[in-house]
């Protein structure tokens, strides 16, 4: 016999709150904001990020050529009650600070219905976590989103041992309703998928350089122009299958002992911080940034995901 809630999550979910006005806060607003069935509600204790918001989305909008996004839609608030009271779901993005996710959500479920999702777009944190102060865990959920949100498809979805399979199938339906790629992550595991292999990958990047095999600037070079290219028509395990498993136990043998198997971040990035070298914050990181060279390197990677993107609508889906 399925729970009470099944009932609840077979209706269409349409009130999303979305908690905190950032980077990926007013990115996810966006997405939503592009199907007229639902109402987005965006929640940020600053006022000016909050009313920065729309001029924002307006930009993104521009940069996809004019696609679809009513901001009519958009109600902006600097109060929580309003903003979760009547919520179908709650998608909180704020700083990665496990102390304050988990004060964030018990206070949104004293606030928030009893059939409300809870959602944390974390990109490491484990859920099970975030939601140890609830007291209902059955509702806490991670639909981890990626930068930028509006053009990545990809959003994983990570269950708890508490979580409902019905909060499960809620959230994958919903994201599939607007036009993301959710993945099911059935494990709670620090980073869950795609970050533990982008991190594998940022680890070894990190370890050739510190060991002056090659500058950074060969390492991205070199995953540019070689797998790099293919990655989003042959991923590695598709690529294991083509050469072939035998050949690939081969490579194995002889080059896992020499890659860095490192447990704790490289010294060298600990120097790089150190020498206020960190990163586009600084104007220097791996490598030398101005305003025009980051504004370039935003400009490109707009247009390579929009040229990898199926063509966005001129107008209101019917």
């Amino acid at each position: 016999m399925r729970s009470s809630w099944a009932k609840t999550y077979m209706k269409r979910i349409q009130r999303i709150a979305i908690i905190g006005a950032g980077l990926m806060g007013h990115g996810i607003a966006q997405v939503f904001l592009g199907y007229p069935e639902y109402e987005v509600t965006l929640y940020d204790t600053v006022r000016s990020i909050l009313d920065a918001a729309p001029g924002k989305i307006r930009t993104n909008v521009q940069s996809m050529g004019g696609t679809y996004c009513d901001l009519s839609r958009l109600r902006l608030t600097d109060s929580l009650r309003d903003a979760v009271s009547s919520a179908d779901i709650v998608i909180e993005a704020i700083p990665e600070k496990l102390g304050l996710k988990q004060q964030f959500f018990a206070e949104v479920e004293r606030l928030s219905g009893p059939d409300c999702i809870f959602a944390s777009n974390t990109s490491v944190i484990p859920i099970t976590a975030i939601g140890e102060k609830l007291a209902n865990k059955t509702r806490m959920i991670g639909t981890h989103w990626w930068n930028p949100p509006y053009l990545i498809p990809l959003v994983e979805v990570v269950q708890t041992v508490h979580t409902s399979p019905d909060v499960i199938d809620a959230c994958m339906n919903l994201l599939a309703a607007v036009g993301k790629t959710p993945v099911h992550v059935k494990k709670d595991v620090p980073g869950f998928v795609a970050n533990r292999l982008q991190h594998a990958l940022w680890r070894e990047a990190i370890a050739i350089v510190e060991a002056e095999i090659c500058d950074a600037a060969t390492v991205d070079l070199c995953i540019k122009n070689s797998f790099g290219l293919r990655l989003s028509v042959l991923a590695p395990l598709e690529n294991a299958d083509l050469v072939g498993l035998e050949l690939t136990e081969d490579i194995h043998r002889v080059i896992l002992p020499d890659l860095s198997a490192a447990k704790e971040p490289s010294p060298l990035l600990r120097q790089m911080i150190n020498e206020n070298r960190k990163g586009w914050s600084t104007g220097a990181g791996f490598y030398e940034w101005t305003e025009e060279s980051k504004a370039q390197l935003r400009r490109r990677l707009t247009a390579r995901l929009l040229q990898l993107l199926p063509q966005p609508a001129a107008e209101a889906p019917h």
